[in-house]
Formats: C-alpha cells, sequence, structure tokens
C-alpha cells in the first residue's frame, strides 16, 4: 500500500478485498433474509445471502446488488424516474464533482449511481456522513459501495484538519482520474424546501488546490445536480424536525437516522426527477476570483445554486401548496381541483400517521403549525423559482 494510499485509509471507501470479506460478514446478520424476501419477492429467501457471499469486487456488488436494489425502490415507491442533461456529463474530460441538493440521505446519491449506471457511465464514490456509521452493518455495506467517510461532531481544530484531508481526497481523485465524486451542497438534508449550497463546503473544497483560485475550482469540474421528488421523502418528519427547532436544539434519538433512511426508502414518492446541470465555466470562476476572499465563494454558491434551481422541477403539488400556504388562486392553472383534493387528504394522512409513530412529546406539537411547516416544505421551490431571475442579475 501507498504512502498516499494509507493517508486516507480512514475516509476512503474499501477496497476490493475489503468489501467481500465485509459483505460476507453483512451477508450472516439474520434481517437479510427478510430483506430478500422484500426486494426479490420472486426469489428463494437466500437469495441475497448467496448474492453476498459470491461478490468479488465493488463492481460486482454495484451492478449484482445495489441497482436492482435501487431498481425495486423505484419500480414500487415511484409511478417514474426521468433525468435530463446527461450531455453535460458527457462533455467533461476526465473525472467530475457532482455537487447535489440534498433531499434524502440515501437516495439521491442512489439514484444517481442508477443513471449513470443505465447509460452505461462509471459510477462516482460518495461522500456520506460518519452519522449513519453507527450501526456496524450499515456502516460494512455502505463502505462497500464507494462510500467517503466525512467526519462530524467533532472539534473546530479536529474538523479542520478533517477538512483538509477529505479536500485533498476529492481533488485527488479527480484530478488523477480515479473516479468521479458525488457530494451534497450541504451538511444534511434540506429540510425547508429551499436548496442552498454552504459557503464553508466551497472553502473546504479550495483549501487542497495547489494552485490559484481559478485553477482550484477548474481542475474539479463541478457539475450541479438537482433532484425533485413529487412527495418529498420524510417530509412529516422534516416537519416535526423543524417545529421543535424553533424553540429548542434539536436533539436526535438513537436510531432516528436509520428510521429516516428506511421511511425514505418506503414512502411513496411518486415521480422523481434528476437534472444534470451545466458544468461551472472557466468564465465564471475567473470572476469569482476577482472578489474578495469570502465573496469569491459567495460568486460560486451562486452559481451552483442558480443551476440548481434552475433544474429543480416544480410539480402539481409545489403550486398547490404555495395556493394553500398563501391564501389564493395565483398558480391555480398548474393543477386542477382532483389534484388539490388529492394534496390536502395527502398532507392529513401524513400528520395522521406521525400522531401515531412512537416519537415522545407529540402531544405538545400543534397540528396546525406542523401543517404549516408542510406546506412551506413543498412551496418553498417555488419561491426558489420565482427568486431566480434575482439571483442570475446577481452574477451579471
Amino acid at each position: 500500500m501507498s504512502e498516499q494510499t494509507n493517508e486516507f485509509e480512514s475516509i476512503s471507501p474499501y477496497t476490493d478485498e475489503e468489501a467481500v470479506k465485509a459483505l460476507g460478514v453483512v451477508a450472516d446478520h439474520p434481517a437479510v433474509a427478510a430483506v430478500s424476501k422484500y426486494i426479490f419477492p420472486d426469489e428463494p429467501e437466500t437469495f441475497l445471502r448467496d448474492a453476498l457471499k459470491q461478490i468479488h469486487s465493488v463492481d460486482e456488488f454495484q451492478k449484482a446488488v445495489m441497482t436492482k436494489a435501487v431498481e425495486w425502490v423505484v419500480n414500487t415507491t415511484a409511478t417514474s424516474f426521468t433525468f435530463d442533461g446527461l450531455e453535460n456529463l458527457r462533455a467533461v474530460e476526465g473525472c467530475f464533482l457532482a455537487l447535489s441538493n440534498h433531499r434524502d440521505i440515501i437516495l439521491d446519491p442512489a439514484l444517481t449511481q442508477y443513471m449513470l449506471f443505465k447509460n452505461n457511465m462509471p459510477m462516482t464514490q460518495i461522500a456520506v456522513g460518519d452519522n449513519l456509521l453507527s450501526n456496524k452493518y450499515i456502516e460494512l455495506l455502505i463502505r462497500s459501495n464507494r462510500m467517503i467517510k466525512v467526519i462530524r461532531g467533532i472539534s473546530a481544530r479536529t474538523l479542520y484538519l478533517s477538512s483538509q484531508l477529505l479536500s485533498k481526497y476529492i481533488r485527488h481523485n479527480i484530478t488523477e482520474g480515479i473516479s468521479s465524486i458525488w457530494l451534497a451542497q450541504r451538511e444534511g438534508r434540506t429540510k425547508d424546501g429551499m436548496d442552498t449550497t454552504e459557503q464553508g463546503l466551497l472553502k473546504m473544497l479550495d483549501m487542497s488546490g495547489p494552485g490559484d483560485f481559478t485553477e482550484n475550482f477548474e481542475q474539479l469540474n463541478i457539475i450541479p445536480l438537482s433532484i425533485s421528488y413529487e412527495y418529498e421523502p420524510c417530509d412529516v418528519l422534516k416537519a416535526r424536525e423543524l417545529l421543535i427547532s424553533r424553540t429548542q436544539k434539536y436533539v436526535k434519538a438513537e436510531g432516528e437516522d436509520l428510521f429516516s433512511i428506511a421511511t425514505g426508502i418506503k414512502q411513496f414518492k411518486g415521480r422523481i426527477h434528476l437534472n444534470i446541470g451545466k458544468p461551472l465555466t472557466h468564465k465564471e470562476i475567473y470572476e469569482a476570483s476577482f472578489c474578495n476572499k469570502n465573496d469569491r465563494y459567495q460568486f460560486i454558491r451562486h452559481a451552483v445554486d442558480e443551476r440548481v434551481r434552475e433544474g429543480y422541477k416544480l410539480w402539481e403539488n409545489n403550486y398547490i401548496a404555495y395556493d394553500l400556504l398563501y391564501g389564493g388562486k395565483a398558480k391555480a392553472d398548474h393543477y386542477t381541483k382532483e389534484d388539490l383534493e388529492k394534496f390536502k387528504a395527502y398532507i392529513e394522512g401524513q400528520l395522521d400517521k406521525l400522531y401515531k409513530s412512537p416519537f415522545p412529546d407529540l402531544d405538545k406539537l400543534d397540528r396546525a403549525e406542523l401543517r404549516k411547516i408542510l406546506l412551506t416544505i413543498y412551496s418553498n421551490p417555488v419561491v426558489s423559482k420565482e427568486e431566480l431571475p434575482v439571483c442570475i442579475d446577481s452574477l451579471n
């Protein structure tokens, strides 16, 4: 093992050899038979266990197991999965950094990989927070699936060193042509429906660059992605968290991340669309370099946000939520009366499910406020689209 490989060992995905060993351990977990029957109902209950034990590489695991699992999610919990902008990926020379909005913990990167696989393009490595690795078997599974470990919940000094390492790893993989990378535009999922890029993330990407600002960002071949769900995964759970956060610091319960993962996978999502935006241009990055230290990152952030918001596909639900929230029929030409009644019933159904769930203190949460937050989650993408011309003007 080289010295440079050793440097990244703590955060890099498993090698083929490590993945084979890890998946052999996962295969013996008692829950695998139940998962196999759920995802592969036409196969024997030993199908998934046997498949995991016969894996010889990460590529084989992704193609033989993960793509089939994602396909099952699409076929059983969505009515369609579409994408556009593939020509923007094909135009990139070498590897790229996919900077994506983040609506679901697992599905956002998983659906991106599925889209790449179906179009015979190399899949990416995926940067994921280590908060998801509290369960040993989950760690074994997702680190075998090209996951880069992003360290969270640490001191400022340790965070700085960790960010340096992550930045260097991302740059090394892209510039050396090893692998493209999927990275969320912010830490944690967007919970209020507003997709924005964290400035600190852009500083992190810049800190490993050997050249000037323009060269450092051009090397990464940044391509913004925007994923849109007709029915937002974990929408009512996000509403609950936002409401609690108004009066106190929100602290996740033990196992809450795993619950959110499972909910996001199983929840009905309706139509799903993935937009692949145009890569950041030399002109945009060069112009940003003339700004002062913080404004240059703001310039890049706006450029990414513009593409993410422009690529976000609005559904009838978004327009309905906007009219329900703001009281009127400004967007009524985008939906029917049947669409309206269907969405109103959906919102009440989601609230009913929440109040029947095992979360504590639900009796203290006001249903009307939760409903308002849910409508805000769905209506904010409409607001973002309407603000888009202002964002574009600020770049000119």
